[in-house]
């Protein structure tokens, strides 16, 4: 486990970059991670996190892209363009989320 700041928050990341705890995740935090990974937020960026959110309050599990892609108006091949280098984990890194269990 590892100590960040992220927008003036110290949060404690896993091994492999993801907060440890979702509840100190704020939109703020958000942006910075993304910044850190050289993703400028959009509206479309905001479309997956957010549902990638909601998605794992309600069901208990970081969803995958086909999930994302099936419930929002962001295609595969969006999250594909739009999170380079491995969407699924990127969306949940950003989102606060655990990894997907399908992202190895």
């Amino acid at each position: 486990m590892t100590l960040a700041n992220y927008a003036g928050t110290d949060v404690h990341l896993n091994t492999d970059g993801y907060l440890v705890d979702g509840n100190q995740w704020t939109t703020a935090i958000a942006e910075a991670i993304a910044g850190e990974l050289g993703i400028a937020l959009t509206p479309t960026h905001w479309e997956a996190v957010n549902f990638a959110r909601e998605d794992f309050a309600q069901s208990g599990a970081s969803p995958g892209l086909r999930r994302i892609a099936a419930n929002t108006n962001v295609t595969i091949k969006d999250l594909y363009r739009l999170f380079p280098k491995g969407p699924g984990k990127l969306v949940a890194r950003i989102g606060g989320i655990p990894k997907p269990k399908a992202c190895l």
